[in-house]
């Protein structure tokens, strides 16, 4: 297993009225965070929160390239990101345990946090189709180039690993530097991941080697 100390390129927030950040998407231009009762559009680049939605966003954050899909109260939301509109919501697997949430394949992927598990699930139903073990409490979840990485959190370490999907071993991981936590996560598709802070209440940008 290869390991490695987390490089942070860059640290936004805290922001006005957030106590404490939770799932974490990108759209292309956009990096989304949750933050309890509302989701937040970040530009990475200026370092500001250009738009928000009034939305229940309490857990893990996805974009399928259309559509946010947010964890929210054992539910997650398929919202419109133009109009905030949320269009309909599935159950999750952990019936309010659930954390991370990720779209690849055509499905979702959602952190079991306490079950340590990783799901995957039907977006239109919710139907659990399959689950992968972790040995750690499981925050974000995403997948880059055919790879699934998740972050954890258990008391104040976190770290992010890159597991083989199918036998749930740990591949690589990158050790986050004490005190700094990772509730969300999600790749630029390219060199970095977004890192939701908890109750630091901030967003992170860690450098993912490749």
């Amino acid at each position: 297993m290869k390991q490695s100390k987390a490089e942070i390129l860059r640290e936004y927030g805290p922001f006005p009225d957030v106590n404490h950040v939770a799932g974490v998407t990108y759209d292309g231009r956009h990096v989304w965070f949750a933050s309890g009762d509302r989701l937040n559009a970040l530009d990475p680049d200026a370092g500001d929160v250009v738009r928000s939605i009034d939305v229940a966003a309490q857990a893990g954050t996805a974009f399928d390239g259309r559509y946010l899909f947010q964890i929210a109260e054992g539910q997650i939301q398929k919202i419109d990101p133009k109009t905030g509109t949320v269009l309909k919501t599935i159950p999750t697997p952990a019936k309010g345990g659930d954390s991370g949430l990720a779209w690849a394949e055509g499905t979702l992927w959602i952190g079991d946090y306490r079950g340590r598990k990783i799901h995957q699930i039907d977006p239109e139903t919710g139907a659990l189709l399959r689950s992968i073990d972790s040995n750690r409490f499981v925050t974000g979840v995403t997948w880059i180039d055919g790879e699934l990485w998740h972050a954890t959190w258990e008391g104040e370490k976190s770290d992010i690993r890159h597991l083989e999907p199918e036998s749930g071993r740990v591949l690589e991981l990158i050790e986050m530097p004490p005190g700094l936590t990772v509730s969300g996560l999600e790749s630029d598709g390219g060199d970095r991941f977004y890192c939701g802070g908890g109750d630091s209440g901030k967003v992170r940008a860690v450098r993912r080697a490749r």
